[in-house]
């Protein structure tokens, strides 16, 4: 089964992705996967288990990084 997730990290600064974004971004690529990353979020897709472990990481990571909110939306694909 394949999985997509799209996440947002708070706070939000148009045009400047403060550390507590890269770290997000930094996370699911040392992971493995290639973030899909757009104005105001960010999509990993891949097998749903290796997304769901990413997810977890990246949010530890955000959290670490000063981020105060996520907003995650998470897609299991045939």
């Amino acid at each position: 089964m394949r999985g997509k997730a799209e996440f947002t990290v708070e706070p939000f600064v148009d045009a400047n992705p403060g550390p507590h974004v890269l770290a997000a971004i930094d996370e699911v690529r040392s992971r493995g996967f290639e973030p899909e990353i757009g104005p105001f979020g960010t999509a990993i897709t891949g097998d749903a288990a290796a997304v769901t472990e990413a997810i977890a990481a990246m949010l530890e990571a955000t959290r670490a990084a000063g981020a105060t909110r996520v907003a995650l939306q998470i897609d299991f694909l045939d």
